[in-house]
């Protein structure tokens, strides 16, 4: 088979040319569905979007289901492996909302699939709750079946900008380097209004191509102007080739390397070893006790669950999808309808409290998140700034010949 696919509890064996009401009204199940990487380029952060989906339904379903009407169901996941295809993720979509069935949608990892797969989403009028994109893209086109977890790219280097305000000596120059996908330009492009707000001068501003393994020629730049601050917008292989070839070309910020991905996970930390040390980044998620949740006590508990159980530990990709499952099914209840169109409206209106966050989604379908900062010190993450100092940062960071 092409395709794999996972289907958890009892399936849903009743025609599906009936109506979503007349169709749950005969069954016990209520299926979930999404294409996500299991396979391919994209699978080792796919892992986290299958394992969280899976967990989230278990234990979901292990505490009682979920109750519509005074009547209970178990979860379903159609999960299907798009291979790190966005065309065959867009195809394998249509297929869940059509040939599948699928009244409610997850989403992918990567903000090009999340793109893609939503405007099926919208084009079947299917509610679909997805933490793998966070592009403004997605969320500028008037779409109202689309919501995301991800607080929006263009504020990724918020919360680091007005951290660096308020660290000595004050960062005054910064270099830019950002891929060309849809994410990473919006986090230039917001970043750019950011910098321009808080008086920082940009003395260098360079795109590179996605996937790209070869940066000495930005990292040559940047040694030559050598700014206070260089932020690099991309994705965690791109970021770790970044690290090693800025220490063999010893480039050195006077004040801090910044980081979109990769920072706050183990396999960031495995990879890089001691070179990992210094680096700041950004999570929108860390397994805080005092983040309470309905299903899994709290975040700190979730975190030890999803351990023991997969045998890594969770990052914010994996919270955020825990938090568009448990979207669904708090705003299934809340309707008390299986009517895709009314858990639309009861999810643009939802509010709760979760492992994640505060769930809560603007008038463009995004969460309202701000983001962490952290920074790797002595090898293990430490939470940094949100809208005050959490923890004291070592700055400015040392140059790589004094580590």
């Amino acid at each position: 088979m092409t395709t794999n696919r996972i289907l958890l509890s009892v399936g849903l064996m009743a025609a599906f040319a009936l109506s979503p009401s007349l169709v749950f009204a005969e069954e016990s199940a209520i299926k979930l569905g999404a294409s996500v990487q299991l396979s391919g380029s994209l699978a080792n952060t796919g892992r986290y979007y299958r394992d969280a989906y899976t967990r989230a339904i278990d234990t979901i379903n292990e505490k009682g289901g979920v109750t519509v009407g005074g009547q209970k169901y178990k979860l379903e996941l159609d999960l299907l492996d798009n291979q790190s295809d966005v065309n065959l993720s867009v195809r394998q979509t249509v297929q869940l909302v059509s040939s599948n069935k699928v009244y409610f949608l997850l989403g992918p990892f990567d903000n090009n699939f999340a793109l893609d797969d939503s405007s099926i989403a919208e084009k079947y009028q299917i509610p679909m709750v997805q933490g793998g994109g966070a592009s403004t893209q997605i969320f500028s086109r008037g779409y109202k079946y689309v919501f995301g977890t991800l607080p929006a790219a263009d504020d990724y280097f918020a919360s680091t900008i007005e951290m660096l305000s308020k660290l000595e000596p004050k960062a005054k120059t910064v270099a830019l380097l950002a891929a060309d996908d849809s994410f990473d330009v919006s986090v230039a492009k917001g970043t750019r209004k950011l910098l321009a707000d808080a008086g920082m001068k940009l003395v260098l501003d360079e795109t590179y191509h996605e996937n790209a393994s070869d940066f000495s020629s930005i990292l040559t730049e940047a040694k030559a102007v050598r700014p206070d601050a260089i932020f690099l917008a991309s994705h965690e292989t791109e970021a770790l080739n970044f690290i090693r070839q800025a220490k063999g070309l010893d480039v050195n910020p006077t004040g801090l390397f910044s980081f979109t991905v990769g920072v706050p996970t183990a396999d960031f930390r495995k990879a890089l070893g001691k070179d990992a040390e210094y680096a700041f980044g950004m999570s929108s998620w860390l397994p805080n006790p005092n983040l309470k949740d309905a299903w899994f006590g709290d975040a700190a508990q979730f975190a030890s669950l999803y351990k023991e159980k997969f045998g890594y530990e969770p990052d914010y990709h994996a919270a955020s999808a825990i938090a568009g499952v448990e979207t669904l099914v708090k705003a299934i209840e809340k309707a008390g309808s299986l009517d895709p169109r009314k858990v639309r409206d009861a999810i643009a209106a939802i509010d709760f409290e979760s492992l994640y966050a505060r769930i809560r989604y603007g008038d463009n379908g995004q969460i309202v998140l701000p983001q962490i900062v952290v920074q790797i010190q002595n090898g293990e993450v430490v939470p940094i700034f949100t809208d005050r100092l959490i923890n004291q940062p070592k700055y400015p960071v040392p140059p790589w010949n004094k580590r």
